[in-house]
């Protein structure tokens, strides 16, 4: 009879529970706040299942999203909005898993998707508790203004809250497309209040998802206590993210300005997709990658 140990036996035996122990300690929100309050970029990608979650985790990834991002890279939609809770938790629950199978080390930020906490705080707290209880460490949810009393209701309860402004693709349809957010001086005044007004209520981090660069440089100096993740944002944000598909050279459609296919290039010693991973987190550290020219508004 094969020992339930050994894994490694099986067929679909993927995930291989004798890989060398990770010196790296699980990351933390203390961690988080340490590497942000030092300078030290904070690395984040998505991912939606157990085995890319296992290899982002070994390849030094710190933060993964399981983003309804999913909707459009896993489920084929043209869009976020028709992700649901009940698919968040279910992608969630798999990450989850594929991080306890290998090193467990990475921070798992899952996605509040559009519907799932609209309605009222108690309705977000039920939403919350969904992914939480799922695996995540952290949740996420778009928008400023009325959602701050929404993060201060859920940091008060325990759970930890991401923050995402300037393109927010749950409301691309009002936004009017997938345009750079916060151009001009009102919209920048906008944006900014918004921001401060989501740390104040206890944001840990926020995405800056297609934000002009100079603005989420200024931003990342004053916002001292919640750690921005920029997604054509430019470089001077605390940290960045990608989604895994596209920063692996697999897109169902046109290739985004601020990606890097990191399968690609000398950074990518063996073509593989841990080596573009690595090559994905040297980058980020050492600053050769956003390059505000080329990535960045």
């Amino acid at each position: 009879m094969t020992s339930p140990a050994n894994t490694s036996a099986t067929p679909y035996g993927t995930l291989p529970p004798s890989s060398t122990p990770s010196a790296r300690k699980p990351l933390s929100l203390p961690r988080l706040r340490e590497m942000q309050a030092h300078g030290e970029k904070i690395t984040m990608l998505t991912a939606y299942d157990a085995t890319f979650a296992a290899v982002a985790d070994a390849a030094g990834v710190e933060c993964i999203l399981v983003g309804d991002s999913l909707g459009m890279v896993c489920q084929g939609l043209t869009s976020t909005v028709g992700v649901t809770l009940e698919t968040m938790r279910h992608h969630t629950e798999c990450v989850a898993n594929g991080l306890r199978r290998s090193q467990a080390t990475a921070w798992l930020i899952g996605d509040l998707p559009f519907g799932s906490y609209h309605e009222s705080k108690e309705q977000a707290l039920r939403s919350a508790v969904v992914l939480m209880q799922a695996g995540a460490h952290m949740v996420k949810l778009e928008g400023g203004g009325w959602t701050a009393e929404t993060v201060r209701f859920l940091v008060e309860r325990g759970i930890p809250v991401c923050a995402h402004l300037g393109l927010t693709p749950q409301t691309v349809h009002a936004l009017g497309g997938y345009r750079v957010q916060g151009k001009g001086e009102e919209a920048a005044a906008t944006l900014k209040q918004q921001a401060h007004e989501l740390q104040d209520a206890g944001a840990a981090m926020m995405v800056l998802e297609m934000v002009p660069a100079a603005l989420s440089a200024e931003l990342t100096k004053e916002l001292t206590h919640c750690a921005t993740i920029g997604i054509g944002a430019g470089s001077g944000t605390a940290g960045q993210v990608l989604v895994l598909h596209d920063m692996l050279g697999m897109n169902l459609g046109k290739m985004p300005k601020f990606v890097r296919n990191f399968m690609e290039g000398p950074d990518n010693k063996t073509a593989s997709v841990r080596g573009a991973m690595e090559a994905y987190v040297r980058a980020v550290k050492d600053g050769s990658f956003p390059v505000n020219a080329t990535h960045a508004w």
